[in-house]
């Protein structure tokens, strides 16, 4: 390891004489430059950014004059020398690199503003293997690094909102502070790290590796919060590179800025009503669905999720896989909600949701793939959890009927439906479901028998609260998203009124489980996969 030379301190104050510009994304370039020149700037630059700034009658002088040698390789090798390196790692101050810079004749760098090849959108364009491979910048990420490292002297900017900081100082002072250039070279180091990591993340895909040994994660701050989960921490929202329509890529409309709780409960939300291709409604509370349900229409859909726990709803996050009506954003405004999101939402939904000022409405554009691949992580204590993304999906080919009654086709369909919603429910999970809508759900239990009791509480609750007699579980099919170890959970759900019970099977215990469904008269099917979640 270098020791750390024995430098003279770092200089308050830099008056830049010389820019170096290289740009893919020529935003705001000719303005930029006028400033420089403005500020007694010489500017240095490359292939089509010295172009762009030649053409607008701004004089600017080529790489290629600076360092004696020209561009070569396609491009591959033009700043990769002494006289651009030596320019931005100088340490002005410290005579033996004062010195080398008179005996080589090499010019101080004071200012640069790179913003790399567009390798990211290369690949998310859809760009083929070489395509990709060319758009690996190498000269920039490592002029970007060299001007970072020597942030005493060099403001380093890898966007636009940098280099505009550093001309509001130009243009106030004619100097730029070491507290500028210091956060100028964090985020500088931060891009190139992405940036790294975007190429990594890549390669590792083209050879078929999801759990590489050294494996990066790249993400750009969307909003700092007020708070985390509590008041007492502090949280930020990051979006990642994944392509996946969700609450990190929605637009919000109007309410005040997501809490943390509300991007987790939205986050939540989405994924479960992007299982269903009929219009649907998913209310959620504290990352647990409380009322899910279809219908003919998103008016329809939202009542019938509403009545299954309207205590739960309040305060919640209600997600639907349409368009935002009026009518269904006149009733779900009745009563206290965080969020809406949905995919669009028409003009006069808009105007009555702006009634309540509070109130978030985001518009995702379209809906995750429940099918779709990619993977999830998890933070622990000096580590992270990595897996492949929940897109199992059960149909009715799936199922394996175990006991002597056989399901009715209505009894099917409220057992697929139940499963689906089971899937999104923190284990341990029951939901009893009937006719396209939850009649009760049990979360997040240590057994699983008391998931069953608390699911057909909020079932008979739900229905005295509508003025039925039975409860909404009778007749219903009951899900259980991992096996029953033993025979107490089922006959919960039977004494709640559930007729069919869909499970993954697989339990030691799976001949006492069967025999006791057989027992009740009820009618039972494996999945074969289990749909726990943490």
């Amino acid at each position: 390891m270098p020791a750390a030379p024995d430098f003279p301190p770092a200089p308050d104050l830099v008056t830049p004489k010389r820019a170096l510009i290289s740009l893919s994304d020529k935003t705001g370039l000719i303005e930029v430059a006028q400033a420089l020149v403005a500020a007694g700037v010489e500017i240095i630059s490359t292939g089509g950014t010295r172009a762009a700034i030649d053409k607008a009658g701004i004089t600017v002088k080529d790489v290629s004059d600076l360092t004696q040698f020209p561009e070569m390789m396609d491009g591959r090798v033009k700043t990769l020398h002494p006289k651009v390196h030596g320019g931005l790692l100088a340490y002005r101050d410290a005579p033996d690199h004062a010195k080398a810079l008179s005996d080589h004749d090499i010019a101080p760098i004071d200012i640069v503003w790179i913003d790399l090849y567009p390798f990211e959108n290369t690949v998310a364009s859809g760009g083929g293997f070489e395509a990709a491979i060319e758009n690996i910048d190498i000269g920039g990420p490592a002029m970007i690094r060299s001007s970072a490292k020597n942030h005493p002297y060099v403001a380093v900017c890898v966007d636009k909102a940098g280099i505009d900081e550093v001309i509001a100082a130009l243009q106030d002072a004619g100097q730029t502070s070491l507290s500028l250039r210091k956060s100028l070279a964090a985020r500088a180091f931060a891009r190139t790290a992405a940036y790294d990591s975007a190429v990594s993340t890549w390669f590792a895909a083209q050879l078929g590796d999801s759990y590489p040994l050294r494996k990066t994660i790249a993400a750009t701050r969307l909003q700092t919060m007020r708070y985390g989960e509590n008041p007492h921490q502090s949280a930020a929202f990051y979006k990642t590179g994944e392509d996946r329509p969700g609450v990190a890529t929605a637009k919000q409309l109007q309410g005040k800025e997501l809490s943390y709780n509300n991007v987790a409960d939205t986050d939540a939300a989405i994924e479960l009503v992007a299982e269903f291709e009929q219009p649907a409604c998913v209310i959620v509370k504290h990352a647990n669905p409380c009322g899910v349900a279809v219908g003919p229409d998103l008016l329809t859909a939202y009542k019938r999720a509403l009545e299954c726990d309207d205590v739960s709803a309040f305060g919640g996050i209600v997600a639907l896989n349409r368009k935002l009506d009026a009518a269904t954003a006149e009733k779900i405004v009745e009563i206290f909600t965080e969020v809406i999101v949905a995919p669009e939402a028409d003009d006069e939904a808009l105007e009555i949701v702006k009634a309540k000022k509070n109130l978030r409405l985001l518009v995702t554009g379209s809906l995750p793939d429940p099918l779709s691949g990619g993977q999830v992580f998890r933070s622990v204590a000096g580590g992270l959890l990595v897996q492949s993304r929940d897109t199992a999906r059960i149909t009715a080919a799936d199922l394996k009927i175990v006991t002597k009654r056989q399901p009715t086709p209505t009894e099917i369909q409220d057992m697929l439906f139940a499963f689906t919603v089971a899937k999104h429910v923190k284990s341990n999970a029951i939901v009893y479901a009937k006719d396209g809508r939850t009649a009760g759900i049990g979360a997040g239990q240590m057994n699983r028998r008391d998931s069953a009791r608390i699911a057909a509480l909020r079932a008979q609750e739900a229905a005295e609260k509508i003025g039925l007699s039975e409860s909404l579980a009778k007749g219903s099919a009951c899900a259980s998203e991992a096996f029953f170890p033993f025979p107490d959970g089922l006959l919960e759900a039977a004494a709640a009124g559930a007729t069919a019970v869909i499970q993954p099977g697989g339990s030691i215990k799976d001949a006492d489980v069967i025999a006791a469904a057989d027992e009740a008269g009820l009618t039972m099917a494996f999945t074969g996969v289990r749909v726990f979640r943490h």
